[in-house]
């Protein structure tokens, strides 16, 4: 927790209690449902809390956005910023349901109001439109923007798709076709986990 108000100063009471929780949560879900390695689990709020809050560095999501999570597994990053963003609706889906129940006992525990869960794959979503689809390191790039694009409304700011992602992605973006915005994050966060780990936006 105390890495978490190192970087963002300004989260209310509700926030603070909701983040204190977390790790208590998953630490109990994942005896159940393996969605956290044991050993990430040691440093739960850097690897997957902080990891996810990134995106808010760099992103300011507006009042009544609506967010797709794509290939969420357990919650991440859509729980946490759930919870840094309480007025943006966030959808979270995964094609595999196991990982989604975590999700969504964990959102439901912590009184998260602006989460949605849906069992599919990104593909097979045809009657809705988001503003933005975010998601955590769950396919290559060129996959990622093929199942995002479609989904995505026309003309909202910002819009498109933003991962986190590691290692040496030269490969992986060239093939990708797309020329995404990249930010490396250990230049946002100093903790050595963050070495050779990137967040990248590709807009519309």
């Amino acid at each position: 927790m105390e890495l978490l108000t190192k970087y963002f100063s300004d989260f209310t009471d509700t926030q603070l209690q909701q983040l204190a929780v977390l790790k208590g949560l998953y630490i109990d879900w994942n005896e159940k449902i393996n969605v956290i390695s044991r050993k990430d689990m040691d440093n739960f709020y850097e690897h997957h809390v902080l990891h996810s809050l990134a995106i808010a560095t760099q992103f300011e999501f507006k009042k009544g956005a609506e967010i797709m999570d794509l290939g969420c597994g357990g919650g991440f990053p859509g729980i946490p910023l759930a919870i840094f963003f309480p007025d943006t609706k966030f959808h979270l889906v995964d094609s595999i349901n196991k990982k989604l129940k975590v999700a969504n006992e964990i959102a439901i525990a912590i009184g998260l109001q602006n989460v949605t869960i849906q069992h599919t794959r990104a593909e097979d979503i045809k009657n809705r439109k988001f503003d933005l689809v975010v998601s955590r390191a769950v396919a290559p790039l060129k996959d990622l923007w093929r199942w995002s694009k479609p989904l995505l409304k026309k003309g909202q700011s910002p819009n498109g798709l933003i991962c986190l992602k590691g290692g040496d992605l030269t490969k992986e973006i060239s093939e990708s076709t797309c020329r995404p915005r990249v930010w490396e994050i250990e230049k946002i966060f100093v903790e050595p986990f963050f070495k050779e780990k990137f967040l990248l936006h590709v807009s519309l």
